[in-house]
């Protein structure tokens, strides 16, 4: 696939508008230039309008569907390696808008991972948003905790939006700042 090209939608599909985080079907013919194809997910561009489409729909967009399969940190993990797990996946979450992963971004303010039994764990994380009113605040959470979800060891995630400190661009990672052209 060139990325300069449009294609053509092969079926309708659910999409989520962005930023408002709205739901809605697109359909199928409609032609659409992906934009960005991220963390296991796609942005596109259709009639002006910016639209996320899960991987799992790579399909209508005439691309190779994205398995869902579990990842797994190392057999009885340890709970550092189960953490260090845990990260690797919040860095396969990107806001669709900007192409660099919510780790880079800073916008995870807080990671902690707790045994929940002797093979499991509990993983809670504390995140943000660039800003308190967009509307994908539902979309990145859920991302981040159903990849945690896939890890093995993983069996609880609890995944809590919070405002303070406000994001700011100072919490770009260096990293981040270079890809965005901010350095």
């Amino acid at each position: 696939m060139n990325p300069n090209e449009p294609v053509t939608l092969t079926r309708d599909v659910d999409a989520t508008i962005v930023p408002a985080g709205t739901h809605v079907k697109l359909m199928k013919g409609e032609m659409a230039q992906v934009t960005q194809s991220l963390g296991g997910s796609y942005t596109v561009i259709l009639n002006g309008n910016m639209f996320r489409i899960d991987g799992s729909d790579a399909d209508a967009l005439g691309m190779e569907v994205q398995s869902s399969t579990s990842s797994s940190a190392p057999h009885a993990a340890t709970q550092e390696e189960v953490e260090k797990s845990v990260w690797d996946q919040l860095k396969t979450c990107y806001d669709p808008e900007i192409p660099v992963n919510i780790v880079d971004l800073g916008l995870v303010y807080d990671c902690a991972v707790e045994p929940s039994n002797e093979d499991t764990f509990k993983v809670s994380v504390k995140m943000t948003l660039t800003a308190p009113g967009c509307g994908m605040g539902p979309v990145l959470p859920q991302d981040a905790q159903n990849k945690i979800l896939c890890l093995d060891p993983v069996d609880d995630v609890s995944v809590e939006l919070v405002w303070d400190p406000p994001w700011n661009q100072s919490m770009l990672t260096e990293a981040a700042k270079l890809q965005l052209g901010l350095m």
